[in-house]
């Protein structure tokens, strides 16, 4: 039965998701009004509606055009919001031209931008984020047009377009201090940024306010907003998750994406328990079974630098 169902799932899965190449992107059909763009840096969200286009992240910022033309190539309304789920380069690099490319949400009955709207973003789309990321983005000198228009301080941000709600909701101190998720209630789909990457061990970002504990409990509040699928009874497959990098998965996959980081945090505690270095945890090579699904040898995030990053997370608990 387990295996029927699995081969059940997989039929659905591919059933629903189509993808095409597009100047070196891949755009992918997630739902109806639903796509994900990959190879733009981050993974990009497309929700499309009757009052335009809100995306998830934008992506680096020598990859716009092509981001633009894919854009184009599903819909001819302009982008009204970018929302960020984190401030790394491959999600806000392109906050400023897609803005430009776009027209806010907020007009008049003349299709003139109205004054809150000419404050913030002088006409362009707007950009939402958490105001963690509009911290980060002032400090790493993005200009004002790159930045946030609209930063929220509370855990959750709602708001509804294209007839849908959509939550912004707030990860304290996770693969970094500036990280959302975003869900599509309608839609059920959920866009999460760095907290879940299915290339690599997550990166515990311990410059930005990063903790392994906190990644771990923002990978359970994931859980919490997905529906597992539940095949031959309805007809969708459950919640979709977009990663901050890699494939479009779903609720099992965070699962075990999770159950990887908490058995990689127990392993190297128990070492540090043991009155090990950080040399010596790294020789013990406690992600062995993970590092061919996971690992790297070289590269901007290594298995050595994500086994730093969770022994120097635990170590203010040590003292």
């Amino acid at each position: 039965m387990a295996v029927v169902l699995g081969v059940a799932t997989v039929i659905a899965f591919s059933g629903r998701v189509s993808g095409q190449e597009d100047g070196g992107l891949d755009v992918v059909k997630v739902r109806k009004s639903f796509y994900m763009i990959a190879g733009a840096g981050g993974n990009i969200g497309v929700q499309i509606g009757s009052d335009g286009v809100v995306l998830v992240n934008s992506g680096t910022a020598k990859t716009t055009d092509q981001v633009i033309a894919a854009i184009k190539k599903l819909t001819d309304l302009p982008i009204r919001y970018i929302i960020n789920t984190d401030a790394g380069a491959e999600f806000v690099g392109g906050n400023e031209k897609l803005a430009k490319a776009g027209f806010t949400i907020f007009t008049n009955a003349l299709g003139n931008t109205g004054f809150a709207s000419a404050m913030t973003s002088g006409g362009a789309a707007s950009i939402l984020a958490h105001e963690s990321v509009l911290n980060r983005m002032t400090k790493d000198g993005y200009s004002n047009a790159a930045a946030p228009s609209e930063a929220f301080f509370a855990a959750r941000k709602p708001l509804r377009m294209n007839d849908e709600g959509i939550e912004v909701l707030y990860q304290p101190a996770a693969h970094s201090d500036a990280d959302s998720f975003v869900l599509f209630r309608g839609s059920d789909v959920v866009v999460t940024g760095d907290v879940m990457d299915m290339n690599r061990f997550p990166m515990i970002d311990l410059a930005h306010g990063g903790t392994i504990q906190g990644e771990i409990d923002a990978l359970n509040k994931l859980i919490d907003l997905t529906i597992a699928p539940t095949p031959y009874i309805y007809k969708d497959v459950g919640t979709y998750v977009v990663p901050g990098h890699g494939r479009l998965s779903e609720q099992m996959e965070v699962v075990e994406y999770r159950d990887m980081v908490v058995i990689m945090r127990d392993r190297i505690e128990d070492l540090m328990g043991q009155k090990k270095t950080l040399d010596q945890i790294k020789a013990a090579r406690p992600a062995l079974p993970y590092e061919t699904r996971y690992g790297a040898k070289t590269g901007a995030w290594t298995t050595d630098a994500f086994i730093e990053a969770v022994y120097k997370s635990l170590a203010p608990a040590k003292k």
